[in-house]
């Protein structure tokens, strides 16, 4: 079973929303991030990345921009910009981008089920990420990021939240994307029952994105210890067959000392390699390569895919096979040679990123299902780093959860 609890919710006021809900913090620039706290002040980024109300290059991970977090924190919600809900509700998210459109819950999931797997993992984290939103969460006291998460589709589950999602949303804006964002609340104990006892009957849930932030969910915990609202964590929680995955591509700055001619021969090794295809793979087990100039279409020969939930992933042979042994990435966490770069912003960025010489080869991957998460993460294994990119982004600041109310 899983267990899922309603919130006093703290939340933007309604006729502000437009103002306060931001782009979640790891998908932003500090310049970026900057600039939408100078065009927006009441923006819920002077939270998620304080840094931005102190000198530029300020380091983010410092005790000063925590405590400049919870400053800004308490300001907002003595100004009245953020409010907070007189009794425990659950939430219902929807986004709409172009012809796509997902609805969630927004509730409290339990850390003791994430650390037993019942909210199963598909990365690895990195011990900086941690510590750095574990000090976050400990200065605010709150948690103020979504973890994503999904669960294979099941029938009352969607209905519940298509029936609560029908009427007239507590707010409903468009951020500068493009994307349509609107936010219902759930206040009737009748109605919280039903999601949870639904809930209940789902037998595991699937973390999307937010691995960093669970962890740091669980290390809280264990730092407070006892019983409290540090023992559950904030989630928006999505059915599988409402979300649109995209290619989480790559590039890397060189060749690791092979000339053009020498890594396209290493390539031709382990892909079936055609010159001048389509910047975007067509299906799963294609992928694209962009070198010097040239778009080249890659098909893996059956020998270098290994008959694993993990292995037989692209981004994974891409890894075992070309990253690892050509190019000496042995740990993508860690090596600063190779970038991510979400499928949102297309094949021109990584043709740009060669051709500007910031990059040497870049690859266009086919996206990873989430029937291929839900293997990995079944299987107790984990992905390759930055495999899946979830669009469109949960925005930070539609709800947060207070640890000591």
């Amino acid at each position: 079973m899983v267990a899922i609890r309603p919130l006093r919710g703290v939340r933007p006021r309604n006729d502000l929303a437009a103002e306060v809900i931001s782009p979640p913090y790891d998908v932003v620039s500090e310049a970026e991030a900057r600039a939408i706290a100078v065009a927006k002040p009441r923006s819920f980024m002077r939270v998620v990345r304080a840094e931005v109300d102190l000198p530029d290059g300020s380091d983010p991970h410092a005790p000063a921009a925590y405590a400049k977090a919870k400053e800004n924190l308490d300001a907002f919600i003595a100004e009245g910009i953020l409010t907070i809900d007189e009794q425990s509700s659950f939430y219902l998210y929807g986004q709409v981008m172009g012809d796509h459109r997902q609805v969630g819950l927004l509730a409290c999931c339990s850390v003791d089920e994430y650390d037993r797997g019942l909210i199963a993992k598909h990365e690895h984290t990195r011990p900086a990420k941690v510590e750095d939103r574990t000090a976050h969460i400990q200065t605010l006291d709150a948690q103020i990021g979504l973890v994503f998460l999904t669960f294979r589709a099941e029938a009352e589950v969607k209905g519940l939240i298509s029936q609560h999602s029908a009427g007239t949303p507590e707010w409903r804006v468009k951020t500068d994307d493009g994307v349509e964002h609107a936010l219902w609340v759930v206040r009737d104990v009748d109605a919280i029952d039903a999601f949870q006892r639904a809930f209940a009957r789902i037998p595991k849930l699937y973390i999307a994105d937010g691995h960093h932030r669970s962890e740091s969910a669980s290390r809280v915990a264990a730092l407070r210890e006892g019983e409290g609202h540090h023992r559950w964590f904030l989630t928006g929680i999505f059915s599988d067959d409402e979300l649109y995955v995209m290619a989480y591509n790559r590039t890397v700055r060189d060749l690791n000392g092979h000339d053009a001619a020498a890594f396209l021969q290493g390539v031709e090794r382990i892909y079936d390699v055609v010159e001048g295809s389509s910047p975007v793979p067509a299906r799963r087990g294609q992928l694209s390569m962009y070198l010097q100039g040239r778009w080249y279409g890659l098909t893996p020969k059956s020998a270098f895919v290994p008959n694993d939930p993990v292995g037989r992933l692209d981004v994974a042979v891409l890894q075992d096979q070309v990253l690892g042994p050509l190019l000496n990435i042995d740990d993508p966490r860690t090596n600063d040679r190779i970038a991510f770069v979400g499928g949102i912003r297309g094949a021109t960025a990584l043709a740009e990123a060669v051709d500007s010489g910031r990059a040497a080869v870049a690859f266009h991957m086919y996206p990873t299902g989430l029937d291929q998460l839900f293997a990995v993460a079944d299987a107790g294994e984990v992905m390759p780093p930055k495999s899946t990119w979830f669009e469109p982004k949960l925005r930070a600041g539609v709800v947060f959860h207070r640890l000591s109310d």
